[in-house]
């Protein structure tokens, strides 16, 4: 995989970690946007770090094949679109003035 590609990978497997970390009734949809890393990836043997695994809830030692499967899978059922202000939680928290 491309080093672009790659780094695009590992940004959006951190924002993976951040949406799971969401209560799954307040998650917003998993965002479109992790289609395309996703689909770099899809066939990449290479072994992914502990952290980027970690973050993936993956087993050490897995792949970037297996990391978009992870993401593909969460992208699968979707029915509707994530509006950026809306990720990682469906309603977008603000500060009380």
């Amino acid at each position: 995989m491309h080093q672009a590609a790659k780094l695009q990978f590992e940004r959006i497997a951190t924002e993976y970690a951040t949406w799971r970390a969401v209560p799954e009734e307040g998650r917003s949809p998993a965002p479109e946007w992790w289609w395309g890393p996703a689909m770099d990836a899809l066939n990449d043997a290479a072994t992914m770090s502990p952290e980027l695994c970690a973050s993936l809830e993956l087993p050490p030692g897995s792949t970037y094949s297996g990391g978009a499967e992870t993401l593909m899978s969460a992208l699968v059922t979707q029915t509707s679109l994530t509006q950026p202000d809306e990720f990682p939680g469906k309603q977008r928290q603000t500060d009380p003035a």
